[in-house]
C-alpha cells in the first residue's frame, strides 16, 4: 500500500513538472532537503518511487527545469540527539549503507532479496546530494569617499532633479565617444519592446515608479523567502532593483530611464540570505523559455585570494539554460567580472566568470579609464561603462520614487551590458547565446589604444586582459546583429591529461609526484594536428580551458600562462599576493578568449612558475586543454553533456566526450645551463573499452549462415558466453569501490581549492579575521554608498574550495554528499560561505 501511495505522490510530481509551477515553499529549521539524480533509463534499476521507499524521503519536486533531478526532504533530527552529539545522516548513511551491500555480493552467484534491492537503487542514482544553506555575495562597487562640497552633498542626499541629464553612461556630453550609445538604437525603433530579462540578486521593488509598468511577475521568483513576489525586505536590499533600472527604467519622468526602456524585467531573489545549491540552480533557470537574459552581478568574494566555482549541480543548471532556453537558442548569462582589483584579484580565479557560457564584463568610466577595481583576466570579453573618476551610475532605487546616483563597480556595467542586449534580441530575435559573444567580438570599440596591455592576436585583432575586445557600443552591436550570420553549431573536444613525472592527485585531494618548479618553471606541451580537429567535427576556435594540478605551499606564488602554436601567450593567472592557500589548483579550470579565431593546429605550450622563495615551493603534476569552437558538419554536432566527476589526475575516462587522439607533449624543465635537451614525456593511454557485446553483435549481422547450424554454435556460444560473463563481472568487482561515510565526491569540472591554514571549522576558517556579530560581510556586500563597514576589518573569509572528494569507479553512481556534520563536507566551491 506504501509503494502505491509512493508511484502516485511521484506520478502527481511528474504531472506538476510537466505543467510547471513555482517551486514549493523550504522549511530548513525542521527538515534536510536532498537532490536525487535518477537514471530511468536503468532497466535493472529501481524506480523512483522505490529509491524514495528505500531512503526513507520525501519527495518535494523536481529541481526547477533540470529533468530527472528531484529535491526531497527528512526531518532533522530532535535536538535531543544534537544535544547528545549522536548525529548521522539517515539518507546517505543509508545509501552508503546499500553501496556497501551491493559492492560485497558482487561475488555471489545468487543474490539474496536485500542484496538485488540495493544493487538496484545504486545502479540508478547517478547523483545524491545534501544541500546547505550558503550566502552567495552581492558585488557592489567599492566605498565612497566622504563629499566634500555642497554639490557633492547634494548628490549623496538624492536633492537634485531631473536625473536623465546625470546619467552620463547615455549621454555624455563631457566626454561624448564614452557612453553606451544606445540613443541612435532607440531612433530605429528598438527600446525593448517584447523583450524579458532578468535580475539574479537581491530582489526587485516592483513599486517603484520606474519599474513597475516593466515589472514581469510571472517570470519571478523569491528564493530567500520561497514567496512569489522578490520584494527586497531587507534594510540594505538594493542593489538588485538599481541593476534593473539599468535596463528597464521606464521612460516616464521618474529618476531616468533603462538601456531598454519598454522591455519586461523580472527578478529571481538569491541574495538575501543563504540558500542551497539546489535554489541557485533552480533560480538560473527559471522562465528560462521567457527570459533571454539572466544579470548576475555577484559571485565568490573578491578579496584576492578566494578561488570558488560553481557546483556540479549549479554548472548542470546553467548547462541546461545554454543547450534548453530560449527554445533552444540558449539563455544568454551575463556576470560582472569582480571589483578585486585594488586586492590583486583576477576573474579567472572565479568559476562564474570564467565559465564559456557567460559573457564576462569588466569596467571603464566615464573618460574611458580603467578603474582600480576591475578585475582583469583572459576570460574578460568586454568592457562596459560603470563608475571611476568621481562619477558613478544613476539609476533607480528602492523605493517608490527613490533615485540613486552612486551605484558602479563591476555590478553596474553587467546590467549595462545585458541592456545592449535586450535591444538586439529584439533586433533579433533568432540570435543564439554564441551569437551574442561572436558579436561583442566583432562590434567592441577599442579604447586607450596607447595602453600597453592591448596585444595585437593571431587574428590581427587586439586584447587587453583589461578591457577584452573592447568597450561595448549599443549601435554597432544592434546593427551588425541585424544582417549577421548565425554562427554554426558548438563542437569541443578534450586533449588527453598529461602526467608529469608520474604526477598524481586522488579523490581525497592528495598530491604525488610531480616536476619541481624551478628558477625557470615548468613547461610542457600538448599538440593539436588537423586530424584531430577533422575527427572531432571541429572547423573554428572559439573559447580554450587549461585544467592544471599544481601542488604548492603558497597557491598565491603561482603563475600560470599557455602559449598558442602562433605565439600568443594568455596568462591565466599572475600572483596573488593575498593568496597564502597550501592546498595549490586541484584540477582548476582556466578559461582564455584571447586565442579565439586561431588556427590551434600546433603546440600549445604551458608554464608554470612561482616567485622563488626559500620557504615556499611547489611541483607542477599535470595538465590537460578543452578546446571550443564551430562545427564543421552542422549535422554531426553533438551537445556537450556535463561529466560528473573531472579533477582527478589521471581523469577517469569519459564516455561522452569525443575521442581524441592522444597528442604529443614534452616536459621541460629549467636548468642552469639552458643549452641542455628537453625532457619527452608522453601522455597516458586512455583505458580501452570494453567492445565484445559490440563485436558479437557485428559477427551475429555478418554471418547469416550462424542460424544454419543453431546446436553447435549453440553450444559454444553458451559456454563462452558463460565464460564471459563470469570475466566481465570480475573486471566489475574491480572497478566498483566502497565510499567510506567521511568521504563526499567532487560533482564539477572547476573546484576550489583549500589552504592548509584553513582549519576543520565549519565556520569562518581565518580566526584572526573572524567577527564576533555572526556573518560578516566582505567589501563587496556592502550597500553602494555604505561606508561603515568597509575596510579589511569588515572582509569575512569565505571558503575558496570545496571540501576534500573521493570519486568511484565504474558505473555506480557518484554519491556528492552536503552536510554540516563534522564527518561530512560541503557540496561547491564557496569557502567560509557557511551561516553558523
Amino acid at each position: 500500500m506504501m509503494l502505491f501511495f509512493s508511484t502516485l505522490a511521484v506520478v502527481f510530481l511528474a504531472q506538476k513538472s510537466v505543467l510547471g509551477g513555482v517551486p514549493a515553499r523550504r522549511s530548513y529549521d525542521t527538515h534536510n532537503y536532498y537532490v536525487i539524480e535518477h537514471d530511468p533509463q536503468r532497466i535493472s534499476g529501481a524506480s523512483l518511487a522505490d529509491v524514495a521507499r528505500t531512503l526513507g524521503v520525501e519527495m518535494v519536486e523536481q529541481v526547477g527545469e533540470l529533468q530527472n533531478h528531484w529535491l526531497v526532504r527528512v526531518q532533522k533530527p530532535s535536538m535531543e540527539l544534537v544535544a547528545r552529539g549522536e548525529i548521522f545522516d539517515p539518507v546517505v548513511d543509508v545509501f552508503e549503507s546499500l553501496r556497501n551491500k551491493a559492492v560485497s555480493r558482487l561475488s555471489s552467484r545468487s543474490y539474496d532479496e536485500d542484496t538485488i534491492q540495493a544493487r538496484r537503487v545504486v545502479q540508478s542514482v547517478r547523483h545524491l546530494s545534501r544541500q546547505v544553506l550558503r550566502q552567495r555575495v552581492r558585488r557592489a562597487p567599492p566605498p565612497l569617499w566622504p563629499p566634500t562640497s555642497i554639490k557633492g552633498v547634494t548628490q549623496k542626499f538624492d536633492i537634485r532633479d531631473p536625473m536623465f541629464s546625470q546619467q552620463w553612461h547615455l549621454v555624455n556630453e563631457d566626454y561624448p565617444e564614452h557612453m553606451m550609445n544606445v540613443t541612435p538604437v532607440w531612433e530605429m525603433g528598438f527600446t525593448g519592446k517584447g523583450v524579458i530579462s532578468s535580475v539574479v540578486d537581491d530582489g526587485l521593488d516592483y513599486t517603484s515608479d520606474d519599474l513597475a509598468s516593466n515589472f514581469d511577475a510571472e517570470n519571478s521568483y523569491d528564493f530567500n523567502e520561497h514567496v512569489h513576489l522578490p520584494y527586497p525586505s531587507g534594510a540594505r536590499d538594493r542593489h538588485g532593483t538599481r541593476c534593473a533600472g539599468q535596463i528597464a527604467a521606464s521612460k516616464n519622468n521618474a529618476c531616468g530611464v533603462g538601456i531598454a526602456y519598454e522591455s519586461r524585467v523580472a527578478a529571481v531573489r538569491i541574495l538575501a540570505k543563504p540558500i542551497t545549491d539546489v535554489d541557485e540552480a533552480v533560480a538560473l533557470n527559471y522562465g528560462y523559455q521567457n527570459v533571454s537574459v539572466y544579470s548576475c552581478s555577484w559571485g565568490p568574494p573578491d578579496n584576492g585570494k578566494a578561488m570558488g566555482a560553481p557546483s556540479y549541480l549549479i554548472k548542470k543548471s546553467v548547462l541546461n539554460g545554454i543547450n534548453n532556453g530560449r527554445g533552444g537558442k540558449g539563455s544568454i548569462f551575463v556576470f560582472a567580472s569582480g571589483n578585486g582589483g585594488g586586492h590583486d584579484d583576477q576573474c579567472n580565479f572565479d568559476g562564474y566568470t570564467n565559465s564559456i557560457y557567460s559573457v564576462t564584463v569588466s569596467s571603464v568610466d566615464y573618460r574611458g579609464q580603467h578603474p582600480y577595481y576591475s578585475e582583469a583576466c583572459a576570460a574578460n570579453m568586454i568592457v562596459a561603462y560603470s563608475s571611476g573618476g568621481g562619477r558613478h551610475i544613476v539609476t533607480t532605487d528602492k523605493g517608490k520614487n527613490k533615485c540613486t546616483t552612486t551605484h558602479g563597480g563591476t555590478s553596474a556595467a553587467a546590467p549595462n551590458a545585458a541592456g545592449v542586449f535586450v535591444l538586439a534580441v529584439q533586433a533579433r530575435p533568432d540570435l543564439t547565446w554564441r551569437d551574442i559573444q561572436y558579436l561583442c567580438i566583432e562590434t567592441a570599440k577599442i579604447i586607450n589604444p596607447d595602453d600597453s596591455d592591448w596585444e595585437r592576436t593571431a587574428t590581427g585583432r587586439l586584447y587587453s586582459y583589461k578591457y577584452g575586445f573592447g568597450v561595448l557600443d549599443a549601435h554597432r552591436f544592434v546593427t551588425t546583429a541585424q544582417k549577421w550570420q548565425l554562427v554554426k553549431p558548438q563542437a569541443w573536444f578534450v586533449t588527453d591529461a598529461v602526467q608529469l613525472d608520474n604526477g598524481r592527485m586522488n579523490e581525497a585531494k592528495k598530491y604525488t609526484g610531480g616536476s619541481p618548479i624551478g628558477p625557470g618553471g615548468v613547461t610542457s606541451k600538448i599538440t593539436i594536428t588537423k586530424e584531430i580537429l577533422e575527427g572531432n567535427n571541429f572547423e573554428a576556435l572559439e573559447h580554450i580551458n587549461i585544467q592544471v594540478w599544481i601542488d604548492h605551499t603558497r597557491r598565491g606564488d603561482v603563475e600560470v600562462e599557455i602559449i598558442s602554436p602562433g605565439g600568443v601567450r594568455s596568462i591565466l593567472g599572475k600572483s596573488r599576493p593575498g593568496d597564502e592557500a597550501k592546498s595549490g589548483y586541484p584540477g582548476w579550470v582556466f578559461m582564455s578568449v584571447k586565442h579565439w579565431g586561431e588556427d590551434p593546429v600546433g603546440d600549445w605550450t604551458i608554464k608554470v612558475s612561482d616567485q622563488q622563495t626559500s620557504i615556499d615551493s611547489g611541483r607542477f603534476l599535470g595538465w590537460r586543454m578543452k578546446f571550443w569552437g564551430t562545427t564543421i558538419d552542422e549535422s554531426k554536432a553533438t551537445k556537450y553533456e556535463l561529466p560528473l566527476v573531472d579533477n582527478i589526475l589521471p581523469p577517469l575516462n569519459d564516455p561522452t566526450r569525443p575521442i581524441v587522439v592522444s597528442p604529443t607533449v614534452t616536459n621541460t624543465h629549467a636548468r642552469p645551463t639552458p643549452n641542455l635537451d628537453d625532457e619527452t614525456i608522453t601522455s597516458p593511454e586512455s583505458e580501452k573499452e570494453d567492445t565484445w557485446f559490440k563485436d558479437v553483435a557485428e559477427t551475429v549481422t555478418s554471418h547469416k549462415l550462424f542460424f544454419g547450424v543453431v546446436g553447435a554454435v549453440v553450444l559454444i556460444g553458451t559456454v563462452g558466453g558463460i565464460f564471459l560473463w563470469r570475466k566481465r563481472a570480475a573486471r566489475l568487482r574491480l572497478n566498483y569501490v566502497t565510499i567510506p561515510a567521511s568521504d563526499t565526491l567532487p560533482m564539477g569540472t572547476l573546484p576550489g581549492t583549500e589552504g592548509s591554514h584553513l582549519s576543520g571549522n565549519e565556520e569562518g576558517r581565518h580566526p584572526q579575521d573572524r567577527v564576533s556579530t555572526g556573518l560578516g560581510f566582505h567589501s563587496g556586500f556592502l550597500d553602494d554608498d555604505d561606508m561603515s563597514m568597509a575596510g579589511p576589518t569588515s572582509t569575512p573569509q569565505y571558503r575558496d574550495e570545496p571540501e576534500a572528494d573521493t570519486q568511484p569507479q565504474g558505473p555506480l553512481p557518484v554519491v556528492h554528499v552536503s552536510s554540516p556534520s563534522p564527518r561530512l563536507s560541503v557540496d561547491g566551491g564557496w569557502e567560509n560561505a557557511r551561516v553558523p
